[in-house]
């Protein structure tokens, strides 16, 4: 019934939905009701050592045997550059003295790390069906291993140029990333962020350029958006924001809240949370700091100096310097079980692709 089943029969799952891993926003919860009810359920890795990623796949697997994925970042660690991190500190003074925060009092670490070794031993010892890979592909053995223990691996793309770089190097399946997803850009070929292309651009300009099955994301909320993904040439979607609304999602009140009042323009890409392009609501700092400042550390450096602000806001009910993720398409999501959203989503698409077909 649907038009392309390479994704469907490669990761042998019932619906060619993925829901994409968000970082600091869920965890095992989310990932096993998606796989469970048919789709692939991914599990954000990127803030998780060892140790936490083998005890939430053993939570997932406690409920779920279907397929699940693994998601890592694979940025490359950043340099410190003690001139840029204190005028990053300078830039945000004010708000440390206005919270009554010591301006001085060194910067909290960012855990996101890149994949490494001991990472590769978690998932090893997991054995996930599929890995997924944010920020390009990690270093050469690292990707040899996880090839040859037969693991499908995935990664995004921003660009064509980023989607034949990922299909030379033998991905199983290229995501390519609208400039409508929320959360990070996947960019590893380019710093442009203003040259960034739209899903419906960029899909099908990927999908003749690459020979894998493609997966399109970004601005991907409802039935419409995977049917036209579809119609473009995609294999499957990868969906993000719309399930930041389901009760398994762990996301501040905040976070809920803007959710809620969502609309079409209510967000930016921005550096000014974690020092890489991300898309998210448009909240105090970045209306007052951003959105893009050349001052913010290199990535994921700049979060160390906001987190204190982060804390002191949000135990007063604030998102003003939180990471409030989301897609431009969020206000077509709806208020449901992640499961239940697969279903109906895959259900719902089905019947526009049928309907479109006669």
């Amino acid at each position: 019934m649907w038009p392309d089943r390479r994704l469907i029969d490669l990761f042998q799952i019932e619906h060619p939905i993925i829901q994409a891993p968000m970082a600091g926003s869920m965890d095992s919860d989310l990932v096993a009701a998606v796989s469970e009810a048919g789709g692939l359920g991914s599990l954000p890795c990127a803030m998780l050592n060892a140790e936490k990623i083998r005890d939430e796949v053993a939570k997932i697997r406690a409920r779920t045997l279907k397929p699940i994925n693994l998601n890592f970042f694979c940025h490359t660690a950043p340099v410190p550059n003690n001139a840029r991190e204190a005028a990053w500190r300078e830039r945000l003074a004010p708000y440390y003295r206005e919270f009554g925060i010591d301006p001085v009092a060194p910067a909290p670490f960012s855990n996101r790390a890149p994949f490494d070794e001991t990472l590769l031993g978690a998932v090893l010892d997991t054995k996930p069906e599929v890995v997924s890979f944010h920020f390009g592909l990690p270093p050469t053995p690292l990707y040899e291993k996880l090839k040859r223990e037969g693991i499908l691996v995935i990664s995004s793309a921003t660009t064509v140029a980023e989607a034949r770089w990922l299909a030379e190097r033998g991905i199983d399946a290229v995501i390519a990333q609208g400039f409508e997803a929320g959360g990070h850009r996947g960019m590893f070929l380019t710093e442009n962020v203003f040259a960034q292309v739209g899903t419906m651009a960029l899909v099908p300009q990927v999908v003749d350029a690459v020979k894998v099955p493609v997966i399109a994301s970004g601005g991907i909320a409802d039935a419409r958006g995977i049917a036209a993904a579809f119609a473009l040439g995609a294999s499957a979607v990868q969906i993000g924001s719309a399930y930041l609304r389901c009760p398994e999602a762990r996301i501040s009140a905040p976070h809920r809240g803007a959710l809620a009042a969502a609309r079409d323009d209510g967000t930016v890409l921005t550096n000014v949370i974690t020092g890489r392009p991300a898309r998210g609501f448009i909240n105090r700092i970045i209306r007052e700091v951003g959105p893009i400042s050349d001052v913010a550390p290199q990535f994921p450096l700049a979060a160390g100096a906001v987190q204190p602000l982060r804390a002191k806001a949000e135990a007063q009910g604030s998102g003003d310097f939180s990471p409030l993720w989301s897609g431009q398409a969020v206000a077509l999501g709806r208020d449901m079980g992640a499961g239940e959203l697969t279903v109906k989503l895959s259900a719902e698409a089905r019947k526009r692709l049928e309907k479109l077909a006669r």
